[in-house]
């Protein structure tokens, strides 16, 4: 059963790369597009954004899908286009903008408590995402497969082509570097 799925990916993949088949793109797109749909989601919680972001990575499929090399499984090579279009999105003007524009006053209250933990905890995610993006792209990346894709360290190894024992090494090194600065902007 998995063996037949993975060859229609592979039989919709070839005609779209040879005949640019629009069929065979809407067939694809159509068999993941709620998977991955729930994964951009998971990552954002908000869905008009996630599905902005599930176009934007559909889009990006399409235009890198003759680098497709067959070598990991299309879901796989799906994910880490997905992956890259959400960090990307993270990093981006729009995102800080959205973050900025977010309409505090269109939410109900119903504890003040509430609210102020909910600034709190946004105030600490920015400030955490502020410092990750003072080290080095490869550590920024493995720290955002790891925590905002879920991924295990053997498949950050295999998406980095880094040994999993580096990976493990600069993930928990960062972690450190991490609390260390949020500690020291806390005291400050």
């Amino acid at each position: 059963m998995i063996a037949d799925d993975m060859n229609q990916d592979i039989k919709w993949i070839k005609a779209i790369k040879k005949k640019s088949d629009e069929r065979a793109a809407d067939k694809l797109i159509h068999k993941y597009y709620r998977e991955i749909f729930a994964f951009v989601f998971k990552k954002t919680m908000d869905q008009e954004l996630a599905k902005d972001l599930t176009q934007e990575i559909f889009i990006s499929m399409l235009r890198s899908i003759h680098g497709y090399d067959g070598r990991a499984s299309f879901r796989t090579w799906l994910y880490k286009v997905a992956n890259s279009r959400i960090i990307d999105f993270y990093r981006s003007k729009a995102y800080k903008q959205y973050k900025q524009t977010e309409a505090i006053e269109g939410k109900v209250i119903h504890d003040p408590h509430e609210f102020t933990d909910s600034l709190e905890a946004k105030e600490k995610a920015e400030s955490v995402l502020a410092a990750l993006s003072q080290f080095e792209y490869e550590t920024q990346r493995i720290i955002r497969l790891k925590i905002l894709g879920e991924y295990t360290f053997s498949e950050i190894a295999a998406t980095t082509s880094m040994k999993e024992s580096t990976v493990k090494t600069k993930y928990y090194a960062t972690i450190r570097k991490l609390e260390q600065r949020l500690k020291e902007d806390d005291d400050e």
